[in-house]
Formats: structure tokens, sequence, C-alpha cells
């Protein structure tokens, strides 16, 4: 069973809203009592094991290593070879002092086909798993699902097809059988904005496709998947089960106030953000969307009765990745096009069908080893904005950090005093909309370790932990040990302090 005092925080109690301060009053706020500290990884980037006890292709493993898709030719075969060391790395995580870990479950690895009956070796991994967590003291935070579709549902359609859905929700029912009530919070989706049209649009993601209309067909399904998942696990644990999707909201910029590029700016809203908080939350998709997107899909015919009261099912938590904002323009009046850009990589094809004119600008300021403006602002905006508009909905920022050029020093310490100010300066950001009168309950940095950052391979490091490929070796940087230290105060140390 989960801690009694980790389960409080994460499943039924407030974690305490803070009234507005004064300027004063906020540089020495802590943050709420109950407030959860963790960190996050996602199966098919730290796992390995790819081929391992009855585990079959995912999505992932069929791109990684067809050649040109994933720089360097990497992939997530071995990984960080979370499978054979997971039990070192729940001793860093107690070492650290976290109090939740959110991971994800390779569909593939416990459902190899997407379909049918369970392979036990792949759910005693995930039992053993959980079971460390909660001797650790360390609450386990289940997603479903971060990208890795079984490649035998992809051959049958993929996400574009609406019986993958349906697949989800059987898939979903397994694993609240397998895991049942240890585990404190089930999320259904990570962001399936990136599901959907990075790997049905762009193209830069698995598996690859590069058509418009799939993608947003791919977003619908995403949206009933989760309205599927979100039925199995109540209908298997009951109304104590805590539930919750992650979204990767797009805090959209408008590049000036004139009515062209407030109209870009909505646009990119309805495609990126509202087609899924619309269904999700409010059960409906925005007039405007379906208006911007006619001319891709028939959203009376795709849209089928019982799917918005299945998608809106009412959830427990509402989980918020951001990185970094997003600028947008209308197209040039001096005729330059669309930048084929997202944070993900850099394609011919437009992650955002219905908008493919819409121009993405470099948000300005300082950078980080992706290229991703360094903005904790958007953070604050963006939390107290769906604050606002769901008022009653628990919120937990479930990914934010930064990649940097990290490396060894000759004294065997990884030093990166650039992520500690990252993370400075946005966990003040949630601190300040806390103090704002958004209810935020938890912070969950990504990443727990240095992994396989997708289509970059492991060129790019976004942990907390060092992590040396060739032995395996795990180096706690200087941002581990200043995180360790936030959650020991519950609250930011003064920056350089």
């Amino acid at each position: 069973m989960t801690p009694p005092h980790l389960r409080t925080d994460l499943a039924t109690g407030p974690a305490g809203r803070a009234t507005p301060a004064t300027a004063e009053q906020e540089r020495r706020l802590p943050f709420p009592t109950g407030f959860v500290w963790g960190a996050a990884t996602a199966a098919y980037q730290i796992e390995g094991g790819a081929a391992e006890d009855d585990r079959t292709p995912s999505i992932w493993d069929t791109f990684s290593h067809t050649p040109g898709r994933v720089r360097n030719g990497d992939t997530g075969d071995i990984a960080a070879d979370h499978y054979h060391r997971y039990r070192d790395d729940v001793a860093l995580m107690a070492e650290l002092g976290l109090q939740a870990y959110r991971f994800s479950i390779s569909w593939s690895r416990v459902q190899p086909t997407g379909r049918g009956p369970a392979v036990e070796r792949g759910l005693d991994f995930y039992r053993r798993l959980v079971d460390e967590l909660l001797e650790a003291g360390v609450a386990p935070v289940a997603t479903l699902y971060h990208w890795d579709l079984p490649q035998e549902l992809e051959d049958a359609g993929g996400w574009p097809v609406r019986d993958t859905a349906e697949r989800f929700g059987e898939y979903a029912a397994i694993m609240a059988d397998a895991l049942g009530d240890r585990v404190a919070l089930w999320t259904t989706l990570n962001e399936p904005w990136c599901s959907a049209y990075l790997g049905y649009g762009s193209g830069v993601h698995a598996p690859g496709r590069t058509h418009g209309p799939d993608a947003l067909r791919s977003a619908h399904h995403l949206n009933l998947a989760h309205g599927r998942a979100i039925a199995a696990i109540r209908a298997r644990l009951g109304s104590s089960a805590q539930t919750s999707i992650t979204l990767n909201l797009h805090q959209v910029r408008p590049f000036s106030q004139s009515p062209a590029d407030l109209d870009a700016a909505r646009r990119i809203d309805a495609v990126g953000n509202r087609i899924f908080t619309g269904p999700i939350l409010d059960g409906s998709y925005p007039a405007d969307l379906c208006q911007d997107t006619a001319a891709l899909v028939d959203w009376n015919a795709l849209v089928r009765p019982g799917d918005l009261a299945a998608i809106s099912a009412p959830i427990d938590r509402l989980g918020i990745n951001y990185y970094t904002p997003t600028l947008v323009s209308a197209p040039d009046r001096a005729g330059a096009s669309a930048v084929r850009s997202d944070a993900h990589g850099v394609s011919e094809y437009s992650p955002w069908p219905g908008s493919e004119d819409v121009v993405h600008h470099q948000a300005p300021g300082p950078t980080t080893a992706m290229g991703w403006a360094v903005d904790p602002s958007g953070l604050y905006d963006l939390v107290t904005d769906v604050s606002r508009r769901y008022p009653r909905l628990p919120l937990m920022i479930t990914e934010n950090g930064a990649a940097f050029d990290d490396y060894v020093s000759p004294e065997g310490e990884i030093r990166d005093p650039e992520r500690i100010a990252y993370l400075h300066g946005h966990l003040d950001a949630v601190r300040r909309a806390i103090a704002d009168g958004a209810d935020v309950r938890g912070y969950f940095l990504w990443s727990l370790m240095d992994n396989f950052e997708w289509a970059y391979g492991y060129g790019k490091r976004f942990g907390a932990v060092y992590v040396d490929f060739p032995t395996q070796r795990r180096i706690p940087k200087s941002s581990a040990h200043w995180y360790a230290d936030v959650l020991r105060r519950n609250s930011l140390p003064p920056l350089g302090g």
C-alpha cells in the first residue's frame, strides 16, 4: 500500500492553497504543506531490455532502428538499463529525498500485441518496481502511455484508427488489476499532442507518418483512449482511484497585438491546447477548431455518439508539462513561409494541421542545449491561466527541466549551474502562481536521469543524474544535490546559496 502521508498528498488531501502575498512575503514563502516533490522518466527512454521477457517492438523500436530517423543511429535497446538496475535507481531516489516517482509502463512489455492476455513476466517487472518504491517511501505515479504504441497496433492502423482507443481501455484494465491501489496516481496519457502531431503530422517522432488528417484523427482517438482508460480504472478500482492526464499545454503568445497575429495565436491555441482541454474538461470540441480544420476532417463523422461523455469523465488532477513558450505570428507579408520546426525536430511537414501557415518564432532570451528559450514567466502564465479557467481542478507540474551540455570534470563532478538557475526560476514561478491562488499540488523534475532523448538519441542530457552510458554509472549532478535541498526545505534557497 502507498505510505499514508504520501497517499494523502497525492490522492485525497489538498496541499493547501496560499493567499496572495506581498513581494516581501513572497521572497520568504515556502511551498504549501503537503506539496509533492518528485521526478519523472519514461519507459522507452530508460528501461532497455528491449527484447527480454517476451517484450515485442513498439513503434519507437521500429522508428529508432530505421536509418536516418534518430541522430547517430541511437536506439533504446539498452538506454539507461533501468530494467536491470531499477533497485539501484530507487535507492538513488530515496537518497535524494524524492517523495514521488512518475514512471511510464511499456505497453508492449505487458501486452506484446496490444490485445489479448498480459505477459506475467512483464507485469512482474512493474510489480517489483512499485514494491521497491513503496519500501523506499516513494509514491508510485504510473503513466500508462508515453508514446510507445505496440508495433502490431500501428500495423493495424495506429492512432488514426478508432480501434486503438478500445485496445487502450483493455490495457488500462490489465494494469489496474495488476497494480491496484498501490499506485498513488494513474495518468492515462503523456502529451497526446506529441503522439498525434509529431507522430502522424510532422513525422519527427514514431511512427514517422506525415498526414494532417490522420494527426487530427489521432488526437480524437487519443482523447477517447483517455476516456476508455478512466472508465476501466474506475470499474476495477472504484471511485477512490486517483486519475489524471498530462498535457504539454502551449503557452501561446502572439508576436504582436495585430489582429492577424492574435488570430494566429488563437489558431495554435485551438489545435495545440483546446483540442484536448475542450473535450476532456469542457465536454466538447471548440467550434473554431472544427472550422479551422474542416477541410481536413469531418468532425461530425469522427466524433460518435457517446464519445464526448466518455472523454469528459471527471479526473482528479491535470498534469502540466512546460519547457518554453510558443511565439507565433501570421504569415510574413514579405512572403516568408512558416517554420517547419517544433520542440523535437525539424521537418518539411507541419505539426499544426489546419494552421500550417502560422509562423513560429524563436522566443527571446537565453536558450538551453535544445535551443529552447528559458522563460519562467511562461510557466507562471500557463498555470494561472489554467487555474482561472478550471478553478476546481487541482494541478501538478508533471514535467519541467532543461538539457545542457553536461560533462564530468577531472574531479569526477558534474557542475550544472545553468540547470540550477533554470529550475530556480521555474520553481519560483510555480510558487508565485500558488501565492496568487493556483491550486498546484506537486512538481516532477524532468528528468531523474539522462536518457534516450527520442529523435536526438543520447546527444541531449536532461537528467539531474548523469548517466555514463558505456558503463551505466550514475553520478548525481550539482542540480540533483540542489533539488534535494529544495525538498528538505520545502522552499527555494537563495540562488547561489
